[in-house]
């Protein structure tokens, strides 16, 4: 049986990326498009948020709080969560090199930057279905990108989408 994730040995890891490495230099055009992606995608949720806040606050809609509240309390446990368990990134455990170049250590479980965009994209969903929904297939690819730029494990980025879906549901309940 062929396994889809790598196992917790070197080998396994080792090898897992090294096959994503192989493709880069195969096609040298992955790694711009693996960067730009993260970057477009990064930097558009941290302008369609405030858009949506000021959006909600000239219409004086009574969910702006919750809009406000529900993401940055989430952010703050996520935050402090990573702190604490302050998991290895697997440039860190691993003798790769990463695509993406990132300075420091740690903080590796849950991926911010996937539960950031996921828990924005269920701000968006609440307000406006369709963009919602293609909010969440953009942070789909972002999730997919910090995998393969190698900052994240699989595992990363799959709670970071989780517990961003997870946190917008919280929107619901107040």
């Amino acid at each position: 049986m062929r396994r889809l994730l790598p196992l917790n040995t070197s080998k396994d890891y080792e090898v897992f990326y090294g096959k994503i490495l192989q493709a880069v230099a195969k096609y040298p055009f992955l790694k711009p498009m693996i960067l730009g992606y993260n970057g477009f995608v990064t930097k558009l949720m941290y302008l369609l948020y405030p858009l949506l806040l000021i959006f909600l606050y000239m219409e004086n809609r009574q969910d702006l709080w919750k809009t406000i509240l529900v993401p940055g309390v989430s952010f703050l446990l996520i935050s402090v969560f990573r702190r604490m368990f302050n998991q290895p990134r697997p440039y860190e455990t691993w003798p790769i090199t990463p695509i993406m170049n990132r300075d420091g250590q740690g903080e590796s479980f849950p991926s911010r930057h996937v539960f950031s965009a996921s828990i924005i994209s269920m701000c968006f969903l609440f307000q406006f279905a369709w963009l919602g929904l293609f909010l969440l297939i953009l942070t789909l690819g972002l999730a997919v990108c910090r995998v393969l730029g190698g900052v994240h494990y699989p595992k990363d980025v799959l709670a970071g989408y989780l517990l961003g879906i997870f946190g917008g549901m919280m929107l619901t309940l107040f």
